[in-house]
């Protein structure tokens, strides 16, 4: 008979022990798939909206306006963005890569009024492209309206409130233009949002791009260009290329969000530090395994002790007990793993709702985080759970292995 088959025989003499065994490396290897898939559409969720909302996953501006980006100079924006936009989109190694490429405007003012001053964001941009990259449209408020017309402004529900303005009244805008002169312009304020993101409820305003331009006297220029792809991961390979496509304009920085935000450093040591708790939580469950095979060991000495005497030699049987182990890990995980990969794919499609974690709060995460199941993953997790089972019953398989034949039979 085989090692293989009188394993799964061994397994089959006490149900109840074996279905313990299988039970725990089931639970561990379900929660790390779950824990996987929702750790990761949190952390999707935190890159998707840093790159929308502040530099896209290839962002372009002028070296000037990089040395000096925090106070968003007018002075230093791209002259003729929109001919670079175009350039961007036809470059032939990216095509079908590209989800969207945007001019945008930024600018920061002193906002007043009756009850009071608030320094604020101005952000102009293509309604219809900023409805894909702000999505500010999802949260204007009941009564409002997502920006329809020139001369509009959506603002955030914190900030008019603090000003004392609503839907209708018109927003009145100061700032530096290029020439380094004062624009002035009125906005009427079409709806409020809210986000649940403070720095954007309490200090942000969104117009259109020709508005912007018009405040700034930037003509066909634009702060930044973001560049969106299908595939975040894909933003080092894709920046230089863009970077050789836009060698003829001088004075441009083109880097990928990777090189930008600390946040993209924080998300890969966030990955690390979850796959060693998800290892841990497998160690965790498949330990059971060590216990229950300890015990076989000591409830089959004298079958051991037969077995020697009968000529099975040292390592074949420590291949049996370790093959034993091996299973009960091989199929706790299997089925732990498709278990995690339903319950996860599930709420991948009705989502997680986490507003009430981050109302209030500058953590650019979704208020509903839609978890991922990467079968590649999975198929790591399963066979994680069989080697940290291998390993864990290789202790008690040698204490098998190394039983004397005559001793064990006697102690039976």
């Amino acid at each position: 008979m085989s090692i293989l088959n009188m394993a799964f025989r061994n397994i089959g003499r006490n149900k109840r022990r074996s279905l313990l065994a299988i039970l725990s490396v089931f639970i561990a290897i379900m929660a790390v798939v779950f824990a996987d898939g929702f750790i990761s559409g949190i952390l999707s969720s935190v890159a998707r909206n840093i790159t929308r909302t502040q530099m896209g996953h290839v962002s372009v501006v002028t070296e000037r306006y990089r040395s000096r980006e925090r106070f968003m100079p007018a002075q230093a924006a791209i002259a003729g963005a929109d001919a670079l936009v175009r350039t961007i989109e036809s470059i032939p190694e990216l095509q079908g890569e590209f989800e969207l490429v945007a001019p945008r405007v930024q600018f920061g003012v002193v906002l007043s009024s009756e009850s009071g001053t608030k320094t604020a964001l101005g952000i102009g941009g293509d309604p219809e492209k900023e409805r894909e990259l702000l999505r500010l449209d999802e949260a204007i408020l009941p009564g409002g309206n997502y920006l329809e017309r020139p001369g509009e402004a959506i603002v955030g529900q914190k900030l008019a409130k603090d000003l004392g303005l609503g839907v209708g009244d018109y927003l009145k805008v100061v700032a530096e233009k290029a020439d380094y002169g004062m624009g002035f312009k009125k906005f009427r304020i079409a709806g409020l949002f809210r986000t649940n993101i403070e720095s954007f409820d309490g200090a942000g305003f969104q117009v259109g791009i020709d508005d912007a331009r018009d405040l700034l006297g930037l003509e066909k220029g634009a702060s930044r260009i973001l560049v969106m792809l299908k595939d975040y991961a894909k933003a080092d390979k894709a920046a230089p290329i863009i970077a050789a496509a836009l060698s003829g304009t001088e004075g441009l920085s083109v880097r990928s969000w990777t090189e930008i935000s600390d946040m993209a450093s924080l998300i890969v040591m966030s990955q690390g530090i979850f796959m060693i708790m998800e290892l841990f939580i497998a160690f965790l469950g498949a330990f059971i395994i060590a216990n229950i095979m300890m015990m076989v060991v000591l409830e089959r000495r004298r079958e051991i002790g037969i077995l020697k005497s009968m000529g099975m030699e040292k390592p074949r049987l420590l291949r049996l007990f370790l093959t034993e182990g091996t299973l009960l890990g091989v199929i706790g995980s299997a089925a732990g793993a498709l278990a995690g990969a339903v319950l996860t794919l599930w709420l991948a499609k009705v989502g997680v709702d986490l507003t009430g974690l981050s109302a209030g709060t500058d953590f650019q995460m979704d208020s509903v985080v839609y978890p991922s199941a990467h079968p590649a993953r999975i198929a790591v997790f399963v066979a994680m759970g069989a080697i940290v089972s291998a390993v864990i019953a290789y202790l008690p398989s040698r204490s098998a292995a190394r039983m004397d034949p005559i001793e064990a039979i006697r102690s039976a």
